[in-house]
């Protein structure tokens, strides 16, 4: 039985000792070890499994204490952190108070940022680059990024500046065909093109040293011969990166580990922007990963039995499910409702819709901000686009929203999947900033279901609304039994689910029905309280609010959302517009998310750390009712 070689690796140093021949059997030793804690705890299998050989490289080529590598989106770092220092924390990657899924330079100065959106690496490295010039640092600063993430407008905006800068930055474009799904537009159409041709560097060398043979007969004749080069050369490879001031090499075998040492080993000793094109396979070394790249880009804890997978599965559908359903009827009766989404075509319930109407379904690639200027234009011609984004990832569109939606008043119907807490990816990914963002433009509407029913109705609402308007809910299953038949919807009016005196619960979206429980259990103490579904961020309820004020002891507003600038903020705002309301704004409680990031952990954990739970809910109440019964005990 041949030794185990992860077992001595502990560290970049003790990489750097072994001979390259040992690296092929240390490259599988950790791809088993990937998949064993993968398919326990979770996370993104296929893009790890595609850069084991590249990492290994990576860290027997340079010093990436002192140099700087930047994984963009940074799912595809467990390899880096086996081989950081973190290999006996490894299974713990993803699990509360565990290693994080993305990079953190909290847990070791291997890592150079937290990062967990597409398309920010080349510009990052770019800036330590520029900087490191101005401080007379000398290193090589690398950026990893995928051909899913170079279709970002940041992305290339930062291959255009680098361009001429003509700083010591290293972009590997890691090609592996794929973003979560297959990447789309032209550049992926031009990679292909440069995948056909593994020669393309000794082509190039031959058709050049070919050229300077040819006599040079006059000055007419080298200029024209000149052009003649340029124009043979221009399609054997990186054309396009070259022209933008990048020396291109490639392409190459992204899982030959010989011949990524080689390259890196000689571009290390290069200055200048560097692109080097290796072509890798999602997934490699699992045949599962190979066979289905989307469901196993981002998994929860799965098992095998018969060599099938199966995963923990809910049998109550999803809000993202309730929603694939609904907007196929609603498109079903309406040819001018179009889909829209950013490489996320399963991830936001769009994939069935795009089966059924291919010709009204649009995927832009990694690339938020047009989606939505697509989305705009697509309104103003009459069309009735729904844009289906994380809540995280529409952060990235923010101007849009602003210039091409409210200022356009597009009428644009927005649905933010994954909004509030998205359990074990962590601070990147948590949906916590969207309320306070959208709220800020004039004419937008926010809304949020309290189960499945509601948001169907909220969904035929906005179709029939010419407003900018907002369908925000969490990722997770919708309730498994409705309260009541959601009344029907009103711009801008909140719904009673229970009255009592002795408060009110005005809870959002995801909180309604802890809130309800909340206060069914508290009615057995025979604390009575008022529980209403504001259903509205924007409008509020106004009417409803400033009676409420007048006649309740308290009003606790409920969220699943940060608390500075969300929907209580709203509340207590509108409170302090009036006489009328100013005299009662002592009453209101605002209870959401708090002014930090939140740590990754299963999303059921953090709302009882944050007690936004039921058992939560009801330790506040109980705890603010005391407080006003000393208080009105120490008045006496």
């Amino acid at each position: 039985m041949p030794e185990n070689i992860l077992s001595q690796v502990n560290n970049p140093t003790d990489l750097k000792k072994l001979p390259i021949d040992k690296l092929h059997q240390l490259a599988q030793e950790i791809r088993t070890k990937v998949i064993d804690v993968t398919f326990k705890n979770g996370g993104h299998l296929g893009s790890n499994l595609g850069v084991i050989e590249l990492t290994i490289a990576l860290h027997y080529i340079f010093n990436l204490e002192h140099d700087r590598v930047i994984w963009d989106v940074s799912h595809q770092c467990y390899t880096h952190k086996i081989l950081t220092g973190r290999k006996d924390r490894f299974d713990t990657i993803r699990l509360h108070q565990g290693l994080s899924g993305f990079t953190n330079p909290d847990e070791s100065p291997y890592d150079t940022f937290v990062v967990g959106h597409a398309g920010t690496a080349i510009s990052t490295a770019l800036g330590i680059a520029a900087g490191d010039s101005i401080s007379n640092i000398n290193r090589k600063v690398i950026a990893v990024c995928g051909d899913g993430a170079l279709t970002s407008g940041m992305s290339l905006e930062a291959l255009n500046y680098a361009g001429i800068l003509r700083k010591n930055i290293l972009v590997i474009l890691n090609d592996n065909k794929m973003s979560i799904s297959h990447t789309v537009g032209a550049m992926a159409n031009y990679l292909n093109k440069l995948r056909t041709s593994y020669l393309y560097r000794d082509l190039k060398k031959d058709v050049a040293s070919l050229l300077e043979m040819i006599p040079k007969v006059s000055q007419q004749m080298e200029k024209a011969f000149h052009h003649i080069r340029a124009a043979a050369l221009a399609p054997l490879g990186g054309a396009i990166f070259e022209e933008l001031g990048w020396s291109y090499f490639g392409p190459i075998e992204g899982h030959n580990i010989p011949v990524l040492i080689s390259n890196l080993k000689t571009i290390s000793q290069l200055n200048g922007p560097i692109l080097l094109h290796i072509i890798t396979e999602k997934g490699y070394g699992s045949q599962h990963a190979i066979d289905d790249p989307y469901k196993m880009h981002g998994i929860g804890p799965v098992t095998i039995a018969d060599g099938k997978i199966s995963s923990e599965h809910n049998s109550r559908p999803n809000y993202t499910d309730v929603f694939a359903e609904a907007v196929v009827e609603l498109a079903s009766n309406d040819e001018k409702m179009v889909g829209i989404t950013a490489a996320m075509p399963d991830g936001t319930g769009l994939v069935k819709f795009q089966e059924k109407f291919p010709n009204r379904y649009f995927d832009v690639g990694i690339c938020e901000q047009q989606a939505v200027g697509l989305a705009s234009g697509m309104a103003k011609s009459g069309i009735k686009p729904i844009v289906a984004i994380y809540s995280t990832f529409l952060q990235r569109a923010f101007d849009q929203l602003f210039h091409e939606v409210a200022l356009q008043k597009s009428p644009i119907i927005f649905i933010l999947d994954r909004a509030g807490l998205v359990g074990a990816d962590g601070p990147t990914h948590h949906g916590l900033y969207d309320i306070a963002y959208c709220r800020l433009f004039p004419g937008f509407v926010l809304m949020a279901p309290r189960d499945g029913a509601e948001l169907k109705e909220m969904l035929a609402f906005a179709a029939n609304h010419n407003k900018p308007t907002f369908i925000r809910y969490p990722r997770t299953a919708v309730p498994d039994q409705i309260i009541t038949a959601p009344e029907q919807i009103k711009e801008g009016k909140a719904e009673i689910l229970r009255k009592g005196k002795d408060g009110v619960l005005l809870s959002y979206g995801s909180m309604v029905y802890p809130a309800y429980y909340a206060a069914e259990e508290l009615a057995k103490e025979n604390i009575e309280l008022t529980v209403v579904n504001a259903r509205f961020a924007k409008p509020l309820d106004e009417e409803l609010i400033s009676q409420l004020l007048k006649e309740t002891p308290f009003i606790m507003t409920l969220e699943e959302h940060g608390i500075l600038g969300g929907f209580g903020s709203a509340v207590l705002e509108f409170a302090s517009r009036s006489e009328e309301t100013r005299q009662h704004i002592n009453k209101i409680t605002i209870t959401g998310i708090p002014d930090r990031f939140i740590e990754h952990g299963p999303r059921n954990k953090l709302l009882e750390l944050l007690c936004l739970d039921k058992e939560g809910i009801i330790k506040v109440v109980r705890n603010k009712l005391s407080v006003n019964l000393d208080r009105m005990s120490f008045g006496k």
